[in-house]
């Protein structure tokens, strides 16, 4: 099995803490399409062949994409790809332009998942981040996703956004489960330099919050989803039992996967591809029916540590055995020490030779991954 990921590169205007890539100019919009879709039938022979059992439709903002330039897309993959009759596609889109109108457009097309960006229901915060839709909208779209028959949807939601105290992500969190959605992906605000937040944060504009304000905050989330029958089965992905994501678990369990549009990334077991991350570029090259991306060959060493980093944050935790005789790498004899510890501060066990994280660990999960790599 395998999956098909497709950037696209716009938005409407630039969230405050976004760092992907992405364009607010409208201009080579159509251009840019058509060369997701020549890069389809360029690369149809990457999967060799295999199912394709997920589409993703990422950004940028994809609900932007017009009813024709969706359907382009989908009927490209499906005349150049295997795709199963029960694949999972979804979409990620920002609430203000999730009318009943394009709810049902998306619906036609064959979406059968919506990623919704709500971020968070309150204003200030919203403002805060420069999103696109204020906190009516936050609420009102999903119910009219709801309305319009889709029960498989996922929101987007944000913590450790400064604030005086917890108050107001208790309040997200309530609203949040008034809804019912089927799955929720939470994040922290993180602040990088090349993004408003960043440049305000260095010149002392804009304090972000402290390390133990969002851990707290992560440890309200993790009891709550628990107590609404959510399962955490990625450190930031929460499920009631039975819609994980289809897409992104075939991610962390090292699935094949193509990725079209600027900057998309793809991986076929032994090799990265990285498309460059400049609309105009990556069309002109497309039109000269080339395509601009860097390759890079995994050594087995890359590849351990590639496993180790999306297994480790899953639920089904990371397969020891599997480590060693797959990649030669044994975890246990060379971090047997540095294993105890994190045993003994309960940040980790291992379970037929399995390892897992804690609560309490996955709050330190790229730190632990870090230290487990091969070199």
């Amino acid at each position: 099995m395998s999956g098909i990921y497709l950037h696209i590169p716009f938005c409407k205007q630039a969230c405050h803490y976004c760092d992907f890539h992405f364009s607010t100019s409208m201009g080579h919009k159509e251009a840019t399409i058509q060369a997701i879709a020549r890069e389809l039938e360029l690369r149809k022979d990457y999967l060799q062949g295999q199912e394709v059992r997920t589409i993703y439709f990422g950004g940028g903002t994809p609900s932007l994409l017009t009813q024709s330039e969706l359907y382009l897309l989908l009927q490209t993959i499906k005349s150049l790809f295997i795709v199963s009759e029960e694949a999972e596609i979804t979409l990620e889109a920002n609430p203000d332009d999730l009318s009943p109108e394009k709810l049902q457009e998306l619906k036609a097309a064959g979406i059968n998942r919506l990623s919704v960006g709500l971020q968070s229901f309150h204003e200030p915060h919203l403002r805060l981040m420069n999103r696109a839709h204020n906190a009516t909208e936050s609420l009102q779209c999903v119910r009219d996703a709801q309305a319009a028959g889709f029960d498989n949807i996922t929101v987007d939601l944000i913590y450790g956004i400064p604030a005086p105290d917890h108050n107001i992500w208790m309040e997200d969190l309530k609203t949040l489960f008034s809804l019912n959605v089927q799955h929720v992906s939470c994040y922290a605000l993180t602040i990088e330099p090349d993004t408003a937040l960043g440049r305000w944060s260095k010149k002392g504009s804009f304090k972000p919050s402290e390390d133990e304000f969002t851990a707290q905050q992560f440890e309200i989330l993790l009891e709550q989803m628990k107590a609404h029958g959510y399962v955490q089965y990625e450190v930031s992905n929460f499920s009631k039992p039975g819609h994980e994501s289809k897409h992104n678990s075939n991610y962390w369990r090292g699935v094949h996967y193509l990725g079209v549009g600027p900057s998309a990334h793809s991986f076929n077991g032994h090799s990265r591809q990285y498309n460059v991350a400049h609309n105009r570029k990556y069309t002109a090259a497309l039109a000269a029916g080339t395509i601009p991306a860097e390759v890079e060959e995994l050594t087995l060493a890359d590849q351990a540590n590639d496993y180790l980093l999306t297994t480790l944050r899953t639920i089904w935790g990371c397969d020891l055995r599997l480590m060693r005789d797959r990649y030669g790498y044994d975890v246990k004899s060379q971090h047997q020490s540095y294993l105890q510890q994190l045993y003994e501060k309960e940040l980790a066990w291992i379970e037929t030779d399995v390892l897992y994280l804690t609560d309490k660990g996955k709050l330190l999960a790229d730190q632990i991954t870090l230290d487990l790599m091969a070199d």
